[in-house]
C-alpha cells in the first residue's frame, strides 16, 4: 500500500505517515533533506494519537463527500495504481498516492486566520514508474503544507493535489473520469481513469480492524477495476497507453500493534473478471497476525470478505536491494480454496523499491495460474513494507 499505507498502507498502505510528525515543523527544504535518508516503517510507526477521532465501528459512507479529506483523522491516504501498455507493446506499472497527516486533533487549531502560511495538515506523495522492457524503475517524493494552496483533498468536486501533481474529476457533473497527472524530471504521466467495477467496502461494511485495541482500525473502500489510457514520457519517448487502474482511500488515527512489524499487500486483476485483495499482517515473531483480510469481488460486481485461515501467501524466492540491503519476497504462490484459486504471482522486473521517507517495495507484478479450475492470468500491485536491512 499500497499506505504503505502504498497505498497508509497502506501503503493496505496503511500508517506510513507517522514518522513526518516529527518533521513537521521544519520547512519543506528540510523535510526532502531528512527524506534522502531512508529508514523502516517499524520505526516510523509510533506517534502520540491521543485527542484524534477514531474507527470504532462500521458507518454510512456519504459520496461524493467521503472521497475526499477526512482532518479529525490522524492519517489518510488516496492511491492510485495501474498496468499499463503502449500501442508498440510496451509495458509499465504506476503508482501515484497522496497522503495527509493532521498536526493537531483539532481541526483548525494551528490556523491563524490573519495567515495563508498555516495549517494543521502536511501532505506527502509518491510517483512511481515501472519500465519493464527496461527493467527500470523511477520512483520520486515531495512535502508540502496544506497552505496556499500547495497540497489539499476536497471531495466536492474531486481534487487531491500536492504541487502540479494531481488526481482531479474531469467533469463537474460526475466523480468519474478521474485524470492523474505527475512529472518528476524526464518522467511523467498524464492519464484518465474511467468508471469500472462499483466501489468494495473493504472488512465489515468498509470498517477494516487492524488490531486488538480499540479504534486501532481504519475506513477503507476501493474500485478495484478501473479502464485507464492516456500518455507516459520518459527522457525523450512518449507512449501511449491503455491498461487497468486500482483506486484505495483509507483514513484512520490507528498504527500498527506492538507486534506488528509490517505488512505484504496484494492487489490483483484476473482474465475471468475477479479482483483480489489480501494482505498479511506480520508479527515480531514472524507468524501472521488474526486481523489480516481480504475480499474477492466477482466479474458482476459482488464481493465476498476472505478471512484469515481461507487463504496462504507462499514465498518462492527473495531479492535483497542493492541500495538497502534489505531482502524483500519476490515471488509468492497465492492459494484460496474456498475459491478455487492458486496462483503464481512474479514481480515485473525485481527492482520496485522507494528509497524515500520510508523504504518499502511496491511494484507491478504478473499473475499466471487456476481460477474457478480453469486457468487464469493477470496483473496486479504488491506492496512489502516493515523489512529490515540484513
Amino acid at each position: 500500500m499500497s499506505s504503505l499505507f502504498r497505498k497508509v498502507l497502506y501503503l493496505s498502505v496503511f500508517f506510513m505517515l507517522g514518522l513526518l510528525v516529527a518533521f513537521f515543523l521544519r520547512s519543506p527544504d528540510a523535510l526532502r533533506e531528512e527524506a534522502n535518508d531512508s529508514m523502516p516503517l517499524s520505526k516510523a510507526m509510533k506517534s502520540d494519537t491521543t485527542g484524534y477521532e477514531r474507527a470504532t465501528g462500521p458507518i454510512d459512507f456519504s459520496f461524493p463527500a467521503d472521497h475526499g479529506a477526512h482532518p479529525t483523522f490522524k492519517t489518510e491516504w488516496w492511491y492510485y495504481t495501474g498496468n499499463v501498455t503502449g500501442t508498440d507493446g510496451r509495458r509499465f506499472g504506476f503508482q501515484l498516492t497522496f497522503f495527509r497527516s493532521a498536526l493537531s486533533p483539532m481541526v483548525g487549531i494551528s490556523d491563524d486566520p490573519e495567515s495563508d502560511w498555516i495549517s494543521d495538515q502536511l501532505y506527502m506523495a509518491h510517483f512511481s514508474m515501472s519500465d519493464v522492457e527496461n527493467e527500470t524503475f523511477y520512483a520520486s517524493e515531495r512535502f508540502s503544507r496544506g497552505s496556499l494552496g500547495l497540497a489539499g483533498a476536497e471531495g466536492i468536486p474531486y481534487r487531491i493535489w500536492l504541487d502540479d501533481w494531481s488526481a482531479e474529476q474531469v467533469s463537474e457533473a460526475s466523480f468519474f473520469p478521474i485524470r492523474l497527472i505527475a512529472s518528476e524530471g524526464d518522467v511523467s504521466l498524464d492519464l484518465v481513469v474511467d468508471e469500472g467495477k462499483p466501489a468494495v467496502y473493504q472488512g465489515d461494511r468498509g470498517y477494516d480492524q487492524k488490531g486488538d485495541d480499540p479504534g486501532n482500525a481504519s475506513y477503507y473502500y476501493s474500485f478495484t477495476r478501473l479502464p485507464v489510457d492516456g500518455t507516459i514520457s520518459i527522457g525523450e519517448e512518449r507512449f501511449v497507453v491503455s491498461g487497468q487502474a486500482w483506486k484505495d482511500h483509507e483514513w484512520s488515527t490507528s498504527a500498527l500493534g506492538e507486534a506488528e512489524v509490517g505488512w505484504d499487500w496484494f492487489s490483483l486483476q484476473l482474465s475471468d473478471g475477479r479482483d483480489l485483495m489480501v494482505y498479511s499482517l506480520r508479527q515480531n515473531d514472524g507468524s501472521e497476525s488474526r486481523h489480516a483480510v481480504g475480499m474477492v469481488h466477482d466479474e458482476n460486481g459482488t464481493s465476498r470478505r476472505l478471512n484469515v485461515g481461507e487463504y496462504t501467501i507462499e514465498t518462492n524466492a527473495n531479492w535483497t536491494s542493492p541500495k538497502s540491503g534489505i531482502t524483500y519476497p519476490s515471488r509468492w504462490t497465492l492459494s484460496i480454496p474456498s475459491e478455487s484459486v492458486e496462483l503464481e504471482i512474479t514481480p515485473r522486473i525485481p527492482n520496485q523499491e522507494l528509497n524515500v521517507t520510508i523504504q518499502y517495495w511496491e511494484g507491478a507484478v504478473s499473475v499466471e495460474g487456476i481460477s474457478n479450475g480453469s486457468p487464469v492470468t493477470g496483473s496486479g500491485f504488491v506492496e512489502l513494507t516493515g523489512y529490515q536491512p540484513n
